[in-house]
């Protein structure tokens, strides 16, 4: 429970430490800052533990456009304690465990209370490197300059100051670094089959990209009972982190080899061999393309081209094209793949990736008249201040698996270590800790 009393800085600035992002691309700088307090309708949080998002990484790198803004806080992945609160905010207290989240929920616009999507339309201006309300910035570096916001959370610094429409309070039960996983990319992938596509029993799914929110999407489709998951990817490490739930293919496609192989790489050809005996033949495909077969093309196209089409290899898997499939990378050349592996009466695509190239998604019109859709998704269709907490209490109740997201723990020092491990491929989430 929260506390009556306030505590001793509340109604004045924190002096702390940041990881202050200072140029697109360069190492995040450790350096002291001040928070200033909350204003009216505002939330200043003592941040426990935070994580990095393939999100944060691309903004990262983004030059220009009107979401680059430097100097900068980035982190939108988090959970901590309430310091202290602004004036009209009652739903959160000091004391309370409460998660951040990007993608606002007022409980209280046309769109937040309808049931037809998770927008909200509280505030008629989108201010990207400010406070929500008046665009304002509550950071300040040791020479006085305005630092700017991230996604309305900036968690990469010990204290950030949230609109309280991007807060919700969580149960003390649930471990803080579980905690925080629910705050993007869990709630992102879970959220994609149970809100967005309300993936049904029996039916089939497939996934591009295995990353957190990839994994996230199989953890939701086993959940809502779907018969097979299929994973696509080119990094091999994320079979084996995600074996417990999905049955694999490891599946390369052509037109994605140039544009993913500075992320992903291939494993040698024998290996490849080897690892695909540990699979029955027959349980991956039913057809006429082996899987040994894939591993030696795919090998091949590296040097030269790949022989089997993309949305060939996922009809020859659900007999026909998936039921849903899902984009978790942000390539639009990947999400037409996706699209192009649903199946043609019913399937549904759900784009979750932001396009990382600004590049157009290509569709042929008498694709969608046969009855394939496309739907996007935003925080995977979640509502987070009633979401989150079910979520929280599913993994209380052992039906969430959220164990197996954590692959590495840094502490907040060494922060730059969590962008070295994604760009590697080796991490899905890695869970940076402030006082640790």
């Amino acid at each position: 429970m929260g506390s009556n009393c306030p505590s001793e800085t509340a109604g004045k600035p924190i002096k702390c430490k940041a990881a202050v992002g200072r140029k697109p691309g360069e190492p995040l700088v450790i350096e002291e800052i001040e928070v200033d307090p909350p204003k009216a309708w505002e939330v200043r949080i003592k941040i426990l533990c935070t994580s990095l998002c393939h999100t944060d990484v691309t903004l990262w790198k983004m030059t220009s456009g009107p979401v680059s803004f430097f100097p900068r806080i980035f982190g939108h992945e988090a959970v901590g304690v309430v310091e202290s609160v602004g004036e009209h905010v009652k739903e959160v207290s000091q004391g309370d465990v409460v998660v951040p989240f990007f993608h606002r929920n007022c409980e209280e616009c046309r769109d937040c209370k309808s049931n037809k999507g998770n927008a909200c339309s509280i505030f008629p201006t989108e201010f990207y490197g400010g406070m929500p309300r008046d665009g304002t910035s509550r950071f300040r570096d040791s020479n006085g300059e305005a630092l700017h916001h991230f996604f309305s959370v900036s968690s990469f610094s010990e204290y950030t100051v949230v609109d309280v429409t991007h807060v919700v309070k969580i149960s003390r039960e649930v471990p803080v670094d579980k905690a925080c996983l629910l705050s993007c990319g869990v709630t992102t992938g879970v959220g994609a089959c149970w809100k967005v596509a309300q993936v049904e029993e029996g039916s089939t799914v497939a996934i591009f990209g295995l990353g957190a929110v990839g994994l996230a999407v199989a953890e939701g489709a086993r959940l809502c009972g779907a018969s097979k998951i299929i994973g696509v990817d080119l990094n091999s490490d994320k079979f084996e982190i995600g074996r417990p739930s999905l049955l694999f293919a490891r599946v390369v496609f052509s037109q994605h080899i140039t544009s993913l192989t500075e992320n992903y790489s291939f494993l040698p050809l024998e290996k490849q061999n080897v690892w695909c005996h540990r699979f029955r033949e027959s349980d991956i495909l039913r057809r006429k393309i082996s899987v040994r077969g894939l591993f030696v093309i795919a090998t091949k196209f590296y040097l030269c081209r790949l022989l089997v089409s993309n949305d060939q290899v996922i009809r020859e898997m659900t007999d026909g094209g998936a039921d849903y499939c899902f984009e978790c990378i942000g390539l639009a050349s990947l999400m037409q793949d996706a699209f192009n592996s649903s199946r043609p009466a019913w399937g549904k695509t759900v784009i979750l990736g932001v396009e990382m190239h600004g590049s157009p998604l290509l569709v042929n019109p008498y694709e969608l008249l046969k009855g394939r859709t496309v739907a996007g998704s935003m925080l995977g269709g979640a509502k987070a201040k009633s979401d989150i907490p079910v979520l929280a209490q599913k993994y209380l109740n052992k039906e969430l698996r959220l164990d197996g997201f954590i692959t590495h723990e840094v502490c907040f020092e060494d922060i730059n270590k969590a962008f070295d491990l994604l760009h590697q491929g080796k991490s899905l989430r890695c869970i940076i800790w402030m006082d640790k």
